[in-house]
């Protein structure tokens, strides 16, 4: 396997990749967006339900004409932000994105007011495609601005919160990091050196924790300036719309409801004892007293450590697919021929790892560092299964039907992980190696649904703060992370006195107009294991119910798809069934102890 076939190809996303021609292309869609706005701003009370299909059906086919080009500047950037031409376009991505989104400012508001005076259009037949996008509309309606108020709303974060989301990446993708590593001090950039966490020696998984987030809190600084600035922007903005908690942009977002997140929640605070049983079994198969902190994700020491090449990754992920259903299988082995992911790992490259839809294509595009461990193995698993929900929502449903929410959105991805750990484990009568795998889903769990979890704590203590008039420097933020943190670990772990600075690189809480993005990932942690205890009932039966699932788009409600399946996500019983199969992981790793 060739260092290029571990490198995407954007160009698929354009007719002329050039930068000139890539700004252009964004340029002349905010004139689209204007035409638009002349032809239907001030009129829409007037509109005949068939005018209104057709107002709908075109904002669809002006973003789709566009796609390609503001996703190439997007993902350009990421993929190498010290490069001047990525930056330019990456600029031009902002402006742009945010003089489009002015000009179609007025659609949500006087149609959001069409729908609270005539609820009748929501059920209207002709109207039925878009029905829960309508729905969804008339539930936000009492909390939208003035066009004019929601005009700059945009042009307020562009040049605002959107910095704050630009400097974070760009600080982590830009950095290099010395450490000392067999004998000889290396450079390296930051989507390497956290490969490291996962490092067999635990000297150097100590000392590459040490160092990143030494350098992480010299800046303290500027991170709780950010946190101060982003928080406060937003409890601003909640009192503006009068929205009813600062949860609730969030929960509209993600189209769920207050109760279902307390019962998620609640039932993750009733388990936490679980978490630290897996969490002291761990630290015994080490040979360790208690966990550091940079033992929680790493791997067993009497498991031989195995490296992937990216060829191994590559047939191991195709074939998990391929076995729970050959469609699907094919789909992700398309993702890696046609140059559709970026693996490689280079200076420059943001941090992290996402997959982005491609609409007009059918498909999507995957990012990651890719750094040989089984961790990152994982990780392809996981970005795949968003291709997955793209493929199937794509051909399903109209372009506005597909912005799903991350709640749901979660949901192929996880299910993609489980599926590359039930191949692992069936491939193998190595007790060790099976050890290494039940403890990888197990770390992935404990991470996502638990550490995660703390991170909801963490945000909503820092509203609390502010409102308390709390000034928020940098070691009173720390403060209120550790004490997030050890609500959930207690005293299962040590720390590094540097850990305290973790919050400053997790990028959700720099994203623009997003707060509360982190319990989405906790809900879809549970939701899939609660799924995959189905699929473990009902075998091959199960496959077409969930491509039913992921192919709904955001056409149904999360609520509506876990009823379609028999689940009620409002009640605690159901989200325990997600314990439970964790529960059913920890059994199984205890009986090969």
């Amino acid at each position: 396997m060739t260092q290029k076939e571990m490198v995407w190809d954007l160009t698929q996303l354009v007719k002329d990749s050039s930068a000139p021609a890539v700004i252009k292309e964004m340029e002349v869609a905010v004139t689209d967006a204007d035409k638009y706005r002349q032809r239907y701003q001030g009129k829409i009370a007037k509109l005949q339900t068939k005018d209104l299909l057709r107002m709908i059906e075109e904002k669809d086919e002006l973003a789709l004409k566009s796609e390609g080009a503001f996703l190439y500047a997007r993902e350009s950037y990421g993929a190498d932000s010290t490069s001047s031409t990525a930056k330019a376009l990456y600029d031009s991505y902002r402006r742009n994105s945010s003089k489009k989104g002015q000009m179609l400012a007025f659609m949500d508001v006087e149609f959001g007011k069409v729908l609270a005076e005539k609820s009748s259009l929501v059920s209207d037949p002709l109207l039925a495609e878009y029905r829960h996008q309508l729905e969804c509309l008339l539930t936000r309606q009492p909390y939208l601005l003035s066009e004019d108020q929601e005009s700059l709303v945009i042009v307020k974060d562009t040049n605002g919160i959107r910095a704050w989301e630009q400097l974070q990446g760009d600080w982590l993708s830009t950095r290099s990091f010395d450490i000392e590593l067999e004998g000889r001090v290396k450079s390296l950039p930051y989507g390497e050196i956290i490969g490291l966490y996962e490092h067999g020696d635990r000297d150097v998984r100590r000392r590459a924790n040490q160092i990143v987030y030494e350098e992480l809190g010299k800046d303290n600084i500027i991170w709780a300036s950010a946190l101060r600035s982003i928080c406060a922007d937003h409890l601003e903005v909640c009192k503006l719309r009068k929205y009813p908690s600062y949860m609730t942009q969030s929960l509209l977002a993600n189209d769920v409801g207050q109760k279902t997140i307390d019962s998620l929640m609640k039932t993750v605070e009733s388990n936490i004892v679980l978490y630290r049983r897996y969490l002291a079994m761990k630290a015994k198969m080490m040979g360790l007293p208690k966990l550091g902190n940079y033992d929680i994700i790493a791997p067993l020491p009497k498991v031989p450590g195995k490296e992937f090449t990216w060829s191994d990754a590559r047939e191991e992920i195709i074939a998990a697919y391929m076995t729970f259903d050959e469609q699907i299988g094919n789909w992700v082995r398309e993702m890696f021929e046609k140059y559709h992911v970026d693996a490689e790992v280079r200076q420059g490259k943001r941090s992290g790892a996402w997959e982005t839809d491609y609409y007009g294509g059918k498909t999507g595009f995957i990012l990651l560092s890719f750094n040989n461990r089984l961790g990152d193995v994982f990780t392809l698993a996981h970005e795949n299964g968003h291709a997955v929900h793209a493929h199937l929502s794509a051909r399903a449903q109209k372009y506005s039907n597909c912005e799903v929410g991350s709640c749901v959105a979660e949901c192929g991805s996880i299910f993609g992980e489980l599926l590359l750990a039930e191949r692992l484990l069936s491939r193998t009568k190595n007790k060790l190696e099976k050890q290494a795998i039940l403890a990888k889903i197990l770390d992935e769990f404990g991470m996502t649904v638990f550490q995660v979890s703390a991170r909801v704590f963490f945000e909503k203590s820092l509203y609390e703060a502010i409102e308390r008039g709390t000034f928020l420097d940098g070691e009173t933020v720390s403060k209120y992370w550790v004490a997030a943190r050890d609500k959930i670990y207690g005293e299962a772990v040590d720390w590094l006195e540097v850990m305290k600075w973790e919050w400053t690189m997790k990028p959700h809480y720099y994203l623009a107009n997003y707060r509360f993005y982190n319990y989405p990932y906790v809900f879809a942690q549970l939701f899939v294991f609660a799924l995959y205890r189905l699929y473990k009932e009902q075998g091959k039966a199960f496959v077409p119910k969930l491509k039913a699932l992921l192919a709904a788009g955001s056409s149904k409600s999360p609520l509506q798809l876990g009823k379609e399946i028999g689940f009620d996500i409002t009640a605690d019983d159901f989200w325990q069934k997600g314990m439970d199969q964790a529960a059913e992981f920890v059994k199984m790793l205890e009986r090969i102890l």
